[in-house]
């Protein structure tokens, strides 16, 4: 693959086509992305992310950015941790997430402490030395550039911060036909069913499989200068927590 192109799922697009198409995906979505990931993981989801949360170790008045923060799962956790003196940022490239979002939180009373920021994660538009933790859940395998964006986390991270990446990866290999079989054969066919989208789950899918493996991942932050980084397997593997310090 040539540096003027990049994989959408499994097609090679132009770089800059990428973040166009996975905003379509999301504007499609959208208003029924939560109802899919209920049914799409049995509703283990919403455990994968409190246990994500719990290795934060998020204390009263801190400031926290949530990256790719779509419909607010983890807001919904963070807020109340941060208190009415910290802060909370979600941010996410797709406005119908972040309005999806907006309305899911003020919905459960979740206003004071929460700020809305449409942002790449490449770019991101804080100042250095921002916010002692970020957290990213199932976003970092649809950005184009995932050093870039690692890089720019870096930056925005006080000295003493962390990062969590939860995000699906390899799982073992036991549990691998049964899993293509899921990913391929039923989740476009819930999509269809449920979203009226079969091709952006086919695409969410895909994505699944081209997002760099655990260790590989681990590398790619210790790239950006991050310390201390492991990974902690969920479910066989099928996702994992990522965690990464700035010192």
């Amino acid at each position: 693959m040539s540096d003027k192109t990049t994989h959408f799922g499994y097609k090679k697009v132009p770089v800059e086509e990428k973040a166009q198409r996975v905003r379509s995906v999301f504007d499609s979505v959208a208003t029924d992305y939560d109802l899919m990931n209920d049914v799409m993981s049995l509703g283990i989801h919403r455990l994968w992310k409190r246990l994500a949360i719990g290795m934060a170790n998020i204390r009263p008045g801190q400031q926290v950015l949530d990256l790719a923060g779509g419909t607010g799962d983890l807001v919904l956790l963070i807020a109340p941790r941060v208190g009415p003196l910290g802060r909370v940022v979600l941010s996410d490239i797709n406005n119908a997430m972040i309005r999806t979002g907006r309305a899911r939180l003020l919905d459960r009373g979740i206003a004071g402490n929460v700020e809305y920021v449409q942002a790449d994660a490449e770019r991101l538009p804080f100042p250095d030395n921002s916010f002692d933790c970020i957290t990213m859940a199932f976003g970092l395998r649809n950005v184009t550039h995932k050093q870039a964006a690692m890089d720019s986390m870096y930056r925005v991270l006080k000295p003493g911060g962390r990062l969590l990446i939860l995000e699906f990866s390899r799982p073992a290999a036991l549990l691998k036909p049964a899993y293509d079989f899921y990913s391929f054969s039923i989740l476009p066919r819930l999509g269809q069913l449920i979203a009226r989208d079969a091709a952006s789950y086919r695409y969410l899918a895909e994505s699944i499989r081209m997002h760099p493996d655990q260790k590989t991942l681990v590398g790619m932050l210790e790239s950006a200068d991050f310390e201390g980084c492991d990974f902690h397997n969920l479910t066989g593997g099928i996702v994992a927590i990522h965690r990464g310090y700035k010192f």
